[in-house]
C-alpha cells in the first residue's frame, strides 16, 4: 500500500494562473515528499491517486514524475505492462556515488571560499564556528535533536558554498543536496552516533579557510563528505537498504 495515504489528503483547487507552472509545482511538492520521507523508498507511485491527493491534473503529475525519474527520486520496476515507478530505493552504492559528487561540489566552493579576502573570511569563519559549537552542545542529546542537528549541518555546509559559489555551482549543489537529504533523514537517528566525529572535520575546515588554505579546506571538505559515506554505510549494513526489496 502506498504510504502516501497515511499522509493527510491535500486536495485544492488550481487556479487558472497556476496551470502555467504546475508541473514545476508537482515536482516540488512530489520530491518533498520523497526526502522527507513520507513518500518512502519502494513506494509504488500511482498516477491517478497522486493527481487526486495533490490536486493537479494527471497531465502534470505524470510529467513530474519523468522529471523525478532523471534525477533519480524515481525508478521503473519490472517489465512491459507490469511496469511501476517507486520511490528509488537508498542503497549503499547510490549513496557512495552521490556523497563523492556533492563532496567535490563543495570542495570547489571551499577552495574559491579560502580564496575570498581576509575581512570577509573573518565574518564568514565566526558563522561557520558559531554552527560547529551549536552542534557540538548537541552531541550530548542528539537523539532528541535530530532535526536540529540536521538544520545546523546543512546550514554549515551551505554557507560554505553560498559565500562565493557562482550560479552553475550554485545550481549543481540545488539538485543533488536534496538526494542526500534522503540519506539524512531516514538514517538520522543511527548516523548521529558518530556526530562528535563530523564536528571535528568541520574544526579543520573551518581552520584552513580562517587560514586562506584552499588545498587543505576542499580536502577537508571531501574527506568529510567521504566519512560521511562510509559512516552511512555502515549503518546502511545494519539497518538495511530501504526499499531495495523492490527492485
Amino acid at each position: 500500500m502506498s504510504s502516501l495515504a497515511r499522509t493527510p489528503a491535500r486536495v485544492r483547487k488550481r487556479a487558472k494562473s497556476d496551470r502555467g507552472h504546475s508541473l514545476r509545482l508537482a515536482f516540488h511538492e512530489l520530491r518533498e515528499l520523497i526526502v522527507s520521507g513520507k513518500l518512502l523508498p519502494g513506494t509504488w507511485l500511482i498516477e491517478a491517486e497522486l493527481a487526486e491527493r495533490l490536486g493537479f491534473s494527471r497531465t502534470p503529475i505524470r510529467g513530474a514524475l519523468h522529471w523525478l525519474q532523471r534525477e533519480r527520486y524515481v525508478v521503473s520496476s519490472g517489465d512491459g505492462p507490469k511496469t511501476r515507478v517507486i520511490v528509488a530505493p537508498l542503497t549503499k552504492e547510490d549513496a557512495r556515488e552521490l556523497y563523492s559528487i556533492i563532496g567535490h561540489l563543495e570542495g570547489l566552493a571551499a577552495r574559491l571560499t579560502a580564496h575570498l579576502p581576509h575581512a570577509a573570511r573573518s565574518v564568514l569563519v565566526r558563522r561557520l564556528r558559531e554552527y560547529n559549537s551549536s552542534l557540538a552542545a548537541l552531541r550530548d542529546k542528539n537523539r532528541s535533536q535530530a532535526n536540529r542537528v540536521f538544520d545546523l549541518d546543512m546550514s554549515f555546509h551551505r554557507t560554505i558554498v553560498e559565500a562565493c559559489a557562482g550560479p552553475r555551482l550554485l545550481e549543481l549543489h540545488k539538485i543533488v543536496q536534496p538526494q542526500a537529504e534522503r540519506y539524512w533523514r531516514l538514517y538520522a537517528t543511527a548516523i548521529l552516533d558518530d556526530l562528535k566525529k563530523s564536528v571535528d572535520e568541520h574544526r579543520a575546515i573551518i581552520e584552513a579557510i580562517a587560514d586562506g588554505d584552499a588545498d587543505t579546506a576542499e580536502s577537508g571538505i571531501q574527506a568529510n563528505w567521504t566519512n560521511g559515506a562510509q559512516r552511512l554505510e555502515k549503518v546502511i549494513q545494519n539497518i538495511g537498504e530501504r526499499g531495495s526489496w523492490y527492485r
